[in-house]
């Protein structure tokens, strides 16, 4: 059984960065077979994707966060840092770290395609 803890969550003004992590632990997990990633959700709206690490290291972003957000890894801690640049309000949200053995690469982008999820860190654009 993997383990998923965010951290780093908070308030911010638009334009401001902002960035969170989630450590991974238990299991067999491992960066090279897993694939770990971020959704989000705003209230009343559905989970968005946000990004992806696959597990053989290619990187995917969804649209309304390309060129702005970047995923990178710690593999000493096994953690999973999202970086955020030029955040804007409708960036508020919930963040999920989600990671998953078995997924494939066409439905990483779909939030039922992973099995592990952590319990969120709150994101605040507001000015």
């Amino acid at each position: 059984q993997v383990q998923l803890l965010e951290s780093g969550g908070g308030t911010v003004q638009p334009g401001d960065s902002l960035s969170v992590s989630c450590a991974a632990s238990g299991g067999t997990f491992a960066f090279n077979s897993y694939t770990m990633g971020w959704f989000r959700q705003a209230p009343g709206k559905d989970r968005e994707f946000v990004g992806v690490r696959w597990r053989g290291g290619n990187k995917f972003y969804g649209d309304s966060v390309k060129g702005r957000f970047t995923i990178s890894r710690d593999n000493a801690k096994n953690t999973l840092v999202l970086q955020m640049n030029s955040l804007k309000p409708e960036d508020t949200a919930t963040y999920y770290c989600v990671t998953s053995r078995s997924i494939i690469l066409s439905s990483v982008r779909r939030a039922d395609a992973y099995n592990y999820w952590g319990q969120g860190t709150q994101v605040t654009v507001s000015s």
